[in-house]
Parts: C-alpha cells; sequence; structure tokens
C-alpha cells in the first residue's frame, strides 16, 4: 500500500516528505481553506516540495460537470505533473469524470461510502475511489470492511480503478486497510509518527544506546574509524 499525505499544511508535507516514503499528498476545500492563504502559491508550493513524479489530488469546486471539467483542466494546467482532480460523488461528478478520461486526466471520486457507489465510479472513469473510512465508522457502519468490500468488487470485474482510502482517526484503521487490500492510503500527519511508533521499539533503541556507551562512551562509530 503506497501512503499519500492527507494535508494542505506546507510544513507539515516538508516534514513527511523529508523522513517517509510517500507517494503524493491530498487536499480539500476544508484543508485548502484551514491554511488561510492565497490558493495558486500553495498548491503549487505543495508540488515544487513533492516532485512532479509524485501524486497530487486537489479537489475542484464548481457544481455543474462543465465547471468541474474546467476547474481540472486550469489545475492540471497550474500543477503539472502527476495529477488527480478530486470530484465528489453524484450526477455532475460521474459527468464530468467521464469526459475527463477522453482527456487523459487523472480522476478521484471522493466522498464515497458505499461499494455501489465506488463501483459506478470507477465504470465512469475514475482512477481512485476515496472512501471514508472514519466517518462510515462514525455512523456504526464498517469503514474498513467498505474498503475490503471495493477492492474485491475492482478484483471480480478486473476493474483498472485503486482504492485511495481516506479517513482516519487511528492507526489500527490504517493497518486494517493495508491488510484489506487498498493499494494506497492518505493519512493526516500527525498519524504517520504514531504509525511507525511502538514501546517495545523504544525500548529496543534505549537497550542498543545503553549497551554501546558502556563500552564506548559518547564515541559514535564515525569517530571509531576514522
Amino acid at each position: 500500500m503506497k501512503y499519500l499525505i492527507d494535508s494542505a499544511d506546507i510544513k507539515a508535507i516538508e516534514h513527511i516528505s523529508e523522513f517517509y516514503p510517500i507517494a503524493g499528498v491530498t487536499t480539500n476545500p476544508s484543508l485548502v481553506a484551514k491554511e488561510k492563504t492565497e490558493f495558486l502559491p500553495l498548491i503549487k508550493r505543495i508540488r515544487e516540495i513533492i516532485g512532479e513524479d509524485a501524486d497530487l489530488h486537489i479537489q475542484a469546486t464548481a457544481k455543474t460537470a462543465e465547471g468541474i471539467v474546467n476547474d481540472a483542466r486550469l489545475l492540471k494546467n497550474a500543477v503539472g505533473g502527476s495529477f488527480f482532480v478530486k470530484i465528489p460523488i453524484n450526477e455532475e461528478g460521474l459527468k464530468a469524470a467521464s469526459i475527463l478520461k477522453t482527456e487523459g486526466i487523472g480522476v478521484t471520486m471522493t466522498a464515497i461510502f458505499t461499494s455501489q457507489q465506488a463501483l459506478i465510479a470507477a465504470r465512469a472513469g475514475a482512477d481512485f475511489v476515496a472512501p471514508y473510512v472514519n466517518r462510515l465508522d462514525n455512523i456504526n457502519a464498517d469503514g474498513v470492511g467498505t474498503v475490503a468490500e471495493i477492492v474485491s468488487l475492482f478484483e471480480m470485474y478486473d476493474i483498472d480503478c485503486k482504492v485511495l482510502a481516506a479517513s482516519f482517526k487511528n492507526v489500527k484503521q490504517i493497518a486494517d486497510v493495508a491488510l484489506s487490500g487498498a493499494q494506497t492510503a492518505t493519512i493526516a500527519p500527525e498519524l504517520f509518527k504514531l504509525a511507525i511508533t511502538h514501546p517495545m521499539t523504544d525500548n529496543a533503541i534505549d537497550g542498543f544506546d545503553r549497551d554501546w556507551r558502556s563500552v564506548y562512551g559518547d564515541n559514535d562509530i564515525g569517530s571509531l574509524l576514522f
């Protein structure tokens, strides 16, 4: 499973990109608005940080198919590289996805809550579908189970569309969607460090350090080899 950063926070994106093996960035209108800054310089800076080859998913805000298609064209031109326009699933969004498919512009159908929505979005030409895991859990549904259903349907019908699992509140949800077969997951910056943290790991590192210092003091390997 590939990992993406779900954020428009430049400092967070810089940090995660430096230390973690990320495949790209996803944003949405809420995340962008949270930054309270000019839109175009923001998305251009994100592209600069992650590079041309990393996936950048930016959501259209137009309501009609024609408007969404126009948003997608303009966004693609603005940020270049590997780009996917995010489109909430509805009739206008499906129409836009079909048009953009013929133009070669990538589409991520978002706000997915059922496997049937995902299947229809994929048939309309979406490259990714983004089911909201934690939001499903919050209404006493099964977020991870829905991801697994979507993965199964795509395999059953040999559909070339990937699952971009989204909306996480804890590391277990992330681990479970990986086990369900989701190809990608987009994660808030604060969850990345939690995903690699374990008290036994900390104990092991402390033990290595303690044993080394008992013999070599504050000298590191570099100082002992030269």
